[in-house]
């Protein structure tokens, strides 16, 4: 089968992003399966209906990526203890004006970084929940929330320690398996 279109969409805009390099890592681990493309989403304006049509150019981008992918794997943070506001204004950017909706029926992944002994597992659960009932995305099941700590990814997003590396591969992995399942037909037959 040919290589699935991943779009990765990082929940956060800071410039030394614990999340961007996850991202990174799991773009990496995942090359066999997938072929990767990170979509901005910190030029996105914030949502107001007054603005959706015409889209601005940048929202007009941000959804034909979105739409262009096969698959879609967010990673996040959490900020008071739920997703950053970048991240739910691109999911509103992607479900707008109704209708018009980028995010029905892609399989989509969700995982996420933080120093913290909890992780991200709230910042999680609600953007699953946003993610299944709002979006319709098909959201792969399992929970991977990652303690972040500085030695975890090197700076060529290598992942040194084997046990971490072998659990994000498998999550990697699970993903692939299940957008797979659900690629179009057509990268259906190219295998």
């Amino acid at each position: 089968m040919a290589k699935l279109k991943l779009g990765v969409i990082v929940g956060s805009n800071r410039r030394e992003s614990i999340n961007r390099k996850l991202a990174e890592a799991l773009v990496k681990l995942g090359a066999d399966a997938f072929d990767a493309n990170f979509i901005q989403i910190d030029d996105l304006p914030m949502f107001n209906q007054d603005n959706e049509q015409p889209a601005p150019s940048v929202v007009a981008r941000f959804k034909s990526e979105v739409a262009g992918s096969d698959a879609l794997l967010f990673v996040t943070p959490e900020h008071s203890r739920s997703i950053p506001a970048v991240l739910k204004n691109a999911i509103d950017w992607g479900g707008r004006p109704y209708g018009t909706s980028v995010w029905p029926g892609k399989p989509a992944a969700i995982i996420g970084a933080s120093p913290g002994a909890i992780s991200t597992a709230v910042a999680q659960s609600h953007l699953r929940s946003v993610l299944g009932s709002f979006s319709g995305l098909h959201v792969v099941g399992g929970e991977a929330y990652i303690q972040f700590k500085p030695e975890m990814i090197d700076g060529d997003a290598n992942v040194p320690d084997e046990t971490v590396r072998g659990f994000l591969k498998a999550f990697v992995g699970r993903f692939a398996d299940f957008a797979t399942r659900l690629a179009p037909r057509e990268k259906q037959a190219a295998a």
